[in-house]
């Protein structure tokens, strides 16, 4: 039987609406994100979220939306007809198979376009990798938290990491992954679906590019698996967020180093 999704798309909307959207619909089942001109549209599985939920955001925010069903093979086809190359600087270049190679970037992406968010469009995701640039990979553990496409798993492996683990939650972010890996031909990343946090790992960086509602409940099982002196990237985040999620991470021990911006949303670098 073919999965079905939930798609509501909201006209007349602006960027910065947009994030907010974003931010409060992830929190209620919504996984997938498509930024048009003036409009958004939010994917969920059939049966994961819930309409008063939906129609409370909705009101809170002065939106409207329009809804509708659709199976499993049409949202290929969406991710088809809208999903262009991401560059990122010379740095990453992020493309489907169906895309011509990128020239001029020191590592190339190859991510299948399906229903797991995280192709590289997005703000977080973009910035994120802007901060991966920054750091020393070779040879590290690195914890990927919420792995969607897995696309920063596999970067994480093309910047020399000797091994991630990579998890999610969601079968199909687990089924997408495993593809993903396999076209970029990567051999250090081990998938895992999961529900929360083996304190019993430990590693060299933790990358959780997710919500703020599941940072904020996994947080305090974040130092247990950094070793002494790693690095944490926190992302999925509002501008509006900083204040509160490094308060928190001061609480916990962690020294705040950076924070990169880009169309209302952060990610956040600190350290152990």
């Amino acid at each position: 039987m073919n999965k079905k999704y939930i798609q509501i798309e909201i006209t007349g909307i602006n960027e910065s609406a947009s994030a907010i959207a974003i931010a409060e619909l992830s929190q209620v089942g919504f996984d997938g994100f498509l930024e048009e001109t003036n409009s958004l549209k939010a994917y969920s599985k059939e049966g994961v979220f819930d309409q008063s939920e939906l129609n409370i955001i909705m009101n809170k925010l002065g939106l409207t939306y329009s809804l509708s069903v659709l199976e499993d093979q049409n949202w290929n086809k969406v991710w088809e007809s809208n999903f262009s190359p991401v560059i990122v600087g010379d740095f990453v270049g992020i493309r489907a198979s169906f895309h011509e190679p990128i020239a001029g970037v020191a590592h190339e992406l190859v991510i299948t376009p399906k229903m797991s968010f995280g192709t590289g469009h997005h703000a977080t995701t973009y910035t994120v990798m802007q901060l991966m640039r920054e750091l020393q990979f070779e040879g590290k553990r690195v914890f990927d938290f919420g792995t969607g496409t897995g696309i920063l798993a596999i970067l994480a492996e093309k910047l020399g990491a000797s091994y991630v683990l990579a998890v999610d939650n969601d079968e199909w972010c687990i089924e997408n992954s495993r593809e993903n890996i396999s076209i970029n031909d990567c051999k250090n990343i081990e998938i895992q679906q999961v529900d929360s946090i083996n304190t019993g790992w430990k590693f060299d960086i933790v990358i959780a590019n997710i919500n703020r509602h599941i940072i904020e409940a996994n947080l305090s099982s974040l130092p247990g698996v950094l070793q002494e002196g790693g690095i944490l990237i926190l992302s999925g985040l509002l501008q509006s967020d900083e204040k509160d999620i490094l308060a928190a991470c001061n609480l916990l021990g962690f020294t705040h180093q950076k924070t990169l911006q880009k169309d209302g949303w952060i990610a956040i670098y600190l350290t152990k």
